[in-house]
């Protein structure tokens, strides 16, 4: 795996909780904002999402992120891989 941001880092540490959906790797203000609007304002919500479109296999979850809220190709895959690593070692 390609070094990970902080934000990753610090979103795979520990249980999700109550953590906004801008706490994702991939997702600021704009996008989170974005997101927001449609329901999206935990990232516990969009963890479901995720899970729905089975854990991004064939880059399901990154096309939906894409059309939903605007994400560009990064943004859509730093998302992904945050969740993606979440699941790992929590789920």
């Amino acid at each position: 795996m390609s070094q990970s941001s902080q934000k990753h880092r610090d979103f795979v540490s520990e249980p999700m909780g109550e953590k906004t959906v801008t706490a994702l790797a991939g997702i600021g203000e704009v996008l989170g904002a974005r997101l927001e609007d449609l329901g999206f304002d935990k990232a516990y919500v969009l963890l479901g999402q995720f899970l729905l479109l089975k854990k991004d296999e064939d880059d399901l979850f990154q096309d939906w992120l894409k059309d939903a809220c605007g994400a560009n190709t990064r943004q859509a895959d730093l998302c992904a891989s945050c969740l993606k690593e979440w699941c790992a070692s929590f789920l």
